[in-house]
């Protein structure tokens, strides 16, 4: 049984590095984190739902926030704010958690505010520059330009099933 979970969790990996290797288009939701905006893949987001307070998990990372139990399901709360390096971080009426499917797991990830669902084509998007940054560029797909707006666009399965985020890796264990 462990052989067939780690076979899994390898499989996730490499189609997570897959699509960061390659930026297209596509339908994005995007959302923003204190003054940059980001964009996942919609197909990747459950449902969006307001910030509750999570169940804190003793020794848990700070950015991962707790638990909460949706709907018989009990889901990881990470806040991406925290987690990209925001300096301040607030809750807030717009405060939102936007829940994902990634790798076959439902977690939660909490921003400032939801802002919309683009459709963009392979055109407006180019490939993330080699630089150091507290986001490693192996998480984002691609830059967008969009009107006035620059879009990051991030690999969210890849940034959730990272070692470093210690969530895809700790169910395949058990």
């Amino acid at each position: 049984m462990d052989m067939i979970r780690e076979s899994t969790l390898l499989a996730c990996h490499q189609a997570a590095r897959a699509v960061t290797a390659a930026p297209t288009g596509g339908e994005y939701l995007t959302f923003r984190i204190g003054a940059e905006e980001y964009g996942i893949d919609i197909l990747k987001v459950q449902e969006i739902r307001s910030y509750e307070a999570p169940t804190r998990i003793a020794n848990a990372a700070a950015y991962i926030k707790g638990v909460v139990n949706l709907r018989g399901v009990i889901v990881p709360i990470v806040d991406l704010r925290l987690n990209l390096g925001c300096e301040t971080v607030t809750y807030d009426d717009l405060t939102v958690v936007i829940i994902l499917n990634v790798c076959d797991r439902v977690v939660g990830a909490v921003v400032d505010s939801v802002s919309d669902v683009l459709e963009l084509t392979g055109d407006v998007i180019r490939p993330a520059p080699e630089m150091s940054s507290a986001v490693a560029t192996r998480f984002i797909t691609g830059i967008a330009s969009v009107q006035q707006r620059m879009l990051v666009l991030l690999n969210i399965e890849a940034l959730m099933s990272s070692p470093a985020m210690g969530l895809i890796g700790n169910r395949a264990a058990h």
